[in-house]
């Protein structure tokens, strides 16, 4: 069955209702690593702690969300080919520890790269505050439709990644992963087997479980946060990557950090060990 362009792009609007608590707040700043080595530092301690607890930015990217809906079959979408391109986050206000709130995911484009090439499908999620309707984060993503390309649909008008400067990198932290980090990530929400089961990882062809990429992305949050936003999670305004390779847990994440200007910097993360670059084209708005 062919990608359905009409059906994706017609499809309503798929709202999800979350009442999150403390205790979530402080799983998913676990899930990412907060505290790892360090559990008496206070600006890790924030995070994982109920006294004086902040929420970590990045968070946003699990509340409100609509699951896997690209499993629907009525949708033509080869799902067991789907790679996870883009992910970005632009915060409305700080990330309360506790809230009920409202995601509202849409389908925004999907564009067509070509047979035995794939589509992009790119979406959006709109968190607001179910009792005040007020605006807390937008959440984007792209997915890549590995099994989908050739549906007849235009290949223009694709998003340009943000280029990385070609000089060496301002600020440089090095954070390591669990080797039980994404049993542990996936208790905020995504129960894919592919990152706790080395039998469902063998058959997808990786030697065990790879970390989640959101998983990643908030390592990579928790750098920035740290480096560039003085420990704030408030500071923090937007951030968004390009997901290039995964990460098998236990591995340690460099995060290579240039300012370029007040306020906006890139990012680009590696794994130490093989020195495989993770995330690319990295974008990053902050309060200065």
């Amino acid at each position: 069955m062919a990608l359905d362009y009409d059906r994706l792009m017609n499809l309503p609007p798929r709202e999800i209702r979350q009442v999150y608590t403390l205790r979530d707040s402080i799983l998913y700043a676990l899930g990412v690593g907060a505290a790892l080595g360090s559990p008496t530092d206070p600006d890790e301690l924030r995070f994982v702690y109920e006294k004086d607890q902040e929420a970590l930015p990045t968070m946003a990217v699990v509340l409100g969300s609509a699951g896997f809906w690209l499993k629907d079959p009525r949708l033509g979408v080869d799902w067991t080919r789907i790679l996870h391109g883009e992910q970005s986050i632009q915060l409305h206000r700080p990330l309360a520890v506790a809230a009920d709130v409202t995601g509202v995911t849409t389908v925004d484009a999907i564009y067509d790269k070509g047979p035995d090439k794939g589509a992009l499908l790119y979406s959006s999620r709109k968190i607001s505050d179910t009792a005040t309707g007020e605006p807390i984060a937008t959440v984007r993503m792209s997915s890549f439709l590995r099994g989908d390309g050739g549906f007849g649909g235009s290949s223009e008008g694709a998003p340009k990644p943000h280029a990385i400067p070609g000089r060496s990198p301002d600020v440089i932290l090095d954070l390591p992963t669990r080797p039980e980090q994404g049993l542990i990530y996936r208790l905020s929400g995504d129960f894919n087997p592919l990152h706790a089961d080395p039998a469902v990882a063998k058959a997808a062809g990786f030697p065990m479980p790879i970390l989640h990429g959101l998983c990643t992305y908030g390592v990579a949050g928790r750098a920035v946060v740290k480096a560039l936003c003085g420990g704030s999670p408030a500071q923090l305004q937007r951030f968004e990557v390009r997901f290039s390779s995964p990460v098998f847990p236990g591995e340690t994440l460099r995060v290579e950090m240039w300012r370029e200007g007040a306020g906006r910097a890139s990012l680009r993360a590696r794994v130490i060990e093989r020195d495989v670059v993770v995330l690319q084209n990295g974008l990053i708005e902050y309060e200065v």
